[in-house]
């Protein structure tokens, strides 16, 4: 079995993420314009408004104070325009924002999840359900924290810092060197500090996969923690992942606790020996009052945005750190994939041959070996045998659920490995021995074999499945929410339904694994009838172990250690004294029914 992602043991890389993230993005190329253009247009203007502070301190601070009424209206009036200005492009810029990331995840989303749910059926099967939810959940909402940390923080603090720096400059060059240089110091010192927290975060952000695992395990099973009384062994399960989290959350605070402590004193420094530098200046006469206001405004704007960026890269290593882990899926290739140049499936008649196949689930346990099996068009036979014998795999194999090792699977001459896999499971109806249904309506669960069908199209499936009856009873009727994997349904109830969903299906090939195992005897009467209705015309493949629901079948193949130990009508297998069928039935007859899940 395959295990699960590593995500420990690869190495991470922010490119992919990125470039990921600007395809998106440049779907929307007016979006992506307006809100580069609104964010270049804001910075400016905050750049401009303190210049109208300083002209106005220095106009308030001159001796002809009567005479400068109507300059300072003036200069009010111009910071009041730009001040009006930056609020017209500050908005145009928070509501491109909102559609472009709008947008852009719900595009991530439907990637994310169109390629995580073609993968196989033992990729799912090695993988947390709440893990891998929690995987598309944060590459689609990460965008945001992305987007938003390059355009306000990284975007607009260069373009505000550039704009300073140059206003700076001109009043002052040393001045302006100073802040240059201290600015690209202490970007500097924050992006190696978020390259030494980065590690940290990934492992949090693992932490937290891991916990959310444990906890979508328990809860889905909740019943089984129920009738094993074993919430004490959950809780310790919980505990021993809450623990890893703990160690992971708090190596992060503690080193976020560090950071900013440093990158506060020296906010500290710089500020008081800015400002101790402009007083100087402006002692010998080469600034004037409102020269060091205007200081004042940009170095306390610079400090405030050039800290905050030690955080903003901060959140965006954790973003990408939360990325990562669907970046990881993406890169993990499919285990059945359609071949080059596939093509669509041509149903004819249905007839299946394995010629010499062999399959196990890597090193661990081979299942089939040199399997032969054919099977004609419109034939209806009966896989029996021990648990563990391979009958389960063999359907499996036919839909591709997973790859063979060796030999070929036709189904009317075709390989199954050379068509498309939607155009051969378009072709099976597949009835499992425990039907998960999905939390909607009994409707949209029963229709879910035929999309297109119509409301009368369903009631006549739920009605030759024998399901019609329990389901005008309820409440709701067909509008009825079956909840998680149908859990509000009965085992038999579940299975109606699902007998139902095939049925609309009408495909011509038809899998029963153990269809009526979960029927009381009244209501498997009534579906042995449906199902005979169903099976007219079509290639069927049943798996059983109440050897009584297949004695009619054309042909009975008994299988034992992954091979054909025997095979025949039901009366020429139990004439067979000492053969493997003879003796089932005979235990069978006998009152003892082997329950036991086929493999």
């Amino acid at each position: 079995m395959t295990p699960p992602i590593e995500t420990t043991k690869r190495p991470r890389r922010s490119i992919p993420v990125i470039r990921d993230y600007f395809k998106a993005a440049k779907k929307y190329p007016w979006l992506l314009s307006v809100l580069l253009t609104s964010s270049f247009l804001f910075s400016i203007a905050s750049v401009i408004a303190p210049l109208f502070i300083k002209d106005f301190i220095n106009l308030i601070s001159s001796d002809a104070a009567g005479a400068t009424t109507t300059a300072l209206t003036s200069i009010l009036a111009m910071y009041a325009l730009v001040l009006v200005l930056r609020w017209i492009v500050g908005r145009t810029q928070i509501l491109s924002l909102v559609y472009l990331e709008s947008k852009v995840i719900v595009d991530l989303y439907d990637k994310a999840f169109s390629y995580l749910i073609k993968h196989s059926h033992q990729f799912f099967t090695s993988n947390f359900a709440g893990t891998l939810q929690r995987r598309v959940s944060r590459y689609a909402q990460s965008f945001d924290s992305i987007l938003e940390t390059a355009v306000f923080d990284f975007f607009s603090t260069a373009i505000f810092f550039g704009g300073a720096i140059f206003v700076l400059w001109q009043r002052s060059p040393m001045l302006g060197i100073v802040i240059a240089i201290w600015a690209a110091l202490f970007i500097y010192i924050q992006v190696l500090v978020a390259k030494y927290r980065h590690p940290l975060r990934v492992a949090r952000a693992e932490a937290e996969s891991g916990l959310t695992g444990v906890l979508s395990d328990s809860i889905s099973n909740q019943s089984t923690v129920s009738q094993f009384a074993a919430s004490n062994h959950e809780r310790t399960m919980l505990g021993a992942a809450l623990g890893n989290w703990y160690r992971a959350a708090m190596r992060t605070h503690i080193a976020d606790w560090w950071i900013w402590g440093i990158q506060g004193f020296f906010a500290v420094i710089i500020e008081v020996g800015l400002l101790f530098g402009a007083l100087m200046l402006w002692q010998q006469g080469l600034l004037t009052v409102g020269d060091f206001v205007l200081i004042q405004i940009y170095v306390i704007g610079l400090i405030e945005r050039i800290s905050y960026i030690g955080n903003s890269i901060r959140r965006l290593f954790s973003a990408l750190a939360d990325v990562q882990e669907m970046i990881e899926i993406f890169e993990t290739p499919y285990s059945v994939t359609d071949a080059e140049g596939a093509v669509p499936l041509i149903i004819g008649k249905g007839e299946i041959a394995l010629k010499d196949v062999s399959f196990g689930f890597g090193n661990e346990r081979v299942v089939l070996e040199d399997f032969n099996l054919r099977v004609a068009a419109g034939e209806k036979i009966a896989l029996v045998g021990p648990s563990g014998a391979g009958k389960s795999t063999v359907t499996k194999l036919l839909l591709r659920m997973y790859d063979v090792t060796e030999g070929s699977i036709r189904v009317d001459g075709q390989s199954i490995a050379e068509v498309t896999q939607e155009s051969l499971r378009d072709t099976i109806s597949f009835v499992p021995q425990e039907p998960m249904l999905f939390h909607r309506s009994l409707r949209d669960n029963i229709r879910y074999g035929r999309p297109d069908a119509t409301d009368e199209e369903v009631i006549e499936a739920a009605k030759k499945a024998h399901c019609h009856e329990f389901i005008e009873g309820l409440s709701e009727g067909y509008e009825t929410h079956v909840g998680e994997r149908g859990v509000k349904l009965s085992g038999g109830e579940r299975q109606r339904v699902a007998i139902a969903r095939a049925i609309l299906k009408n495909a011509p090939i038809l899998i029963l694994d153990e269809a009526t195992s979960a029927l009381d005897s009244e209501s498997e009467a009534l579906i042995q009838d449906a199902l005979r209705v169903l099976m007219e015309g079509k290639t069927v493949i049943v798996i059983a172990h109440r050897l009584s629901t297949i004695m009619t079948m054309d042909r009975i193949v008994v299988i034992e250690g992954g091979k054909i130990a025997a095979e025949g009508t039901h009366d020429e297998l139990v004439a067979n004294k000492g053969g493997l069928y003879q003796k089932l039935w005979s235990i069978q007859a006998g009152g003892f029914l082997d329950d036991s899940n086929g493999t």
